[in-house]
């Protein structure tokens, strides 16, 4: 229980401090509701892993390809609305099928529902995606290697593009950090490629959007929406963007 509370807290400061650019400790305090040794512990985790920078008197976010990329930052952000996005999308899969699964954390929501709905073939270079399918029965997991991302916890690179330009699937369920009402984005070129291949490997394309990303650009293009099948929004998805985009692609609101 102490380390969740621990993580909650954590979580809440660097949510506040991505949100604000910078705050104080005095300002952290205040959030987190605890002591400033705590705060000051909590800030020393933080900058180890790698998610917000420290400075006298207080911290700043990172920029943002690195906190927006990074997976342990990903695992414990908007977890209720992946989870609501990710059980629509295990609706669309039938015993038999074969899938390709991205490296984030909304395709990991539904890796952790898989186990409902075997026997299937799912291949993925997210390495927690891994770890979560591999214990499963009557799952043939295809590991897709490369260069290994410490920051993305996943494979990237050469290798690990063309292991996926070898397979053909029947569904590719990827998600990304940012879309418009036309256009989807990544703000790096390497996730862009993997992406753009797992689309190009599959029959159809699953966009899995939390609300968090909607209606915000990034450095790269990904895919034009009329790329994808489907889009898989959850429930705090602004309604009037919802039937703009319902003008151009078939979406689905995720259940609870």
């Amino acid at each position: 229980m102490k380390e969740s509370k621990a993580g909650a807290r954590q979580q809440k400061i660097t949510d506040f401090v991505i949100a604000n650019g910078s705050a104080s400790a005095a300002e952290l305090v205040e959030v987190a509701g605890v002591s400033l040794m705590t705060v000051h512990r909590d800030l020393d985790e933080l900058a180890r892993r790698g998610l917000l920078r420290k400075f006298r008197g207080g911290v700043s976010a990172q920029p943002s390809t690195v906190f927006e990329s990074n997976s342990e930052y990903r695992l414990h952000a908007n977890v209720d609305a992946k989870n609501e996005i990710a059980a629509t999308a295990s609706e669309l899969l039938e015993p038999g099928m074969s899938i390709l699964l991205d490296d984030s954390t909304t395709a990991l929501a539904l890796a952790r529902m898989l186990h409902n709905i075997t026997p299937l073939t799912v291949a993925t270079n997210y390495l927690q995606a891994i770890e979560v399918l591999k214990p499963v029965d009557r799952l043939r997991l295809i590991a897709i290697g490369g260069d290994y991302s410490p920051t993305h916890d996943s494979f990237l690179g050469m290798p690990c593009l063309e292991a996926i330009e070898r397979l053909t699937v029947d569904l590719a369920f990827v998600s990304t950090s940012a879309m418009t009402s036309d256009m989807t984005y990544h703000q790096e070129p390497e996730i862009v490629m993997v992406k753009r291949a797992m689309l190009a490997s599959a029959e159809s394309k699953v966009l899995l959007m939390d609300s968090s990303k909607l209606g915000r650009a990034a450095l790269h293009q990904l895919a034009p929406l009329s790329d994808f099948d489907q889009l898989i929004l959850d429930q705090d998805a602004p309604p009037q963007l919802v039937e703009d985009l319902r003008s151009r692609i078939e979406v689905e609101i995720g259940e609870d």
